[in-house]
């Protein structure tokens, strides 16, 4: 279909509302950090690209429900049957698939921090239950305390926006320091043995 322009054929459309019900209005919303795009993560942008997906096929979704009708009970011959309903689906969504879509895509996925925040908690400690029922029931013994507490840790962490370091970068950081701290250390001994010279 084309490069910004969402594909009717992928996953079920996704819906901004949260899975226990919940609808746009009651959920908390946050306001943007920035007016300024910040860089997100790879899987980060993967979800703002969902959300900009669901809101064009929601505005063309007479358009899509009437390609699909007619493509129903179709196969070789869905090009040449609807090739009038496929044209005014396809220009449909390249009218809404506009970088203000995008733009309204990002500021929906940075107003729903706090619903993902209590999903990630939520999914967390349910997992933390079934794992423990698991160990009480074939007798397992139980986690360690270090180990469960950085569990603890890794839940009570906010979302990050812009993802985390690269593993080289990283790498480089620490040598960076390390670097540092031996050149300090080695002024430090260079400047305490002038000061034993000096009182000699």
């Amino acid at each position: 279909m084309g490069g910004d322009v969402p594909s009717t054929f992928g996953s079920a459309s996704s819906n901004s509302s949260s899975s226990n019900g919940q609808t746009d209005k009651q959920v908390e919303h946050l306001p943007m950090p920035s007016r300024n795009p910040l860089p997100l993560s790879a899987s980060q942008e993967a979800q703002v690209r969902d959300i900009f997906y669901a809101r064009v096929r929601k505005q063309c979704a007479e358009e899509i429900k009437a390609f699909a009708e007619c493509a129903l009970g179709r196969t070789f011959s869905v090009p040449f049957a609807c090739r009038a309903p496929h044209r005014v689906m396809n220009n449909c969504m390249k009218l809404h698939a506009t970088p203000a879509e995008q733009d309204a895509a990002r500021e929906e996925w940075f107003a729903l921090r706090m619903e993902r925040a209590r999903e990630r908690e939520r999914k967390a400690r349910r997992k933390a239950e079934q794992e423990a029922f698991l160990r009480e029931w074939w007798g397992l013994p139980e986690k360690d305390r270090e180990e469960a507490r950085k569990e603890l840790e890794k839940l009570n962490q906010k979302e990050r926006v812009g993802g985390y370091v690269g593993n080289n970068r990283l790498r480089e950081a620490n040598e960076a320091a390390a670097k540092r701290s031996k050149i300090l250390e080695q002024a430090r001994l260079e400047r305490d043995g002038i000061d034993r010279d000096l009182h000699t």
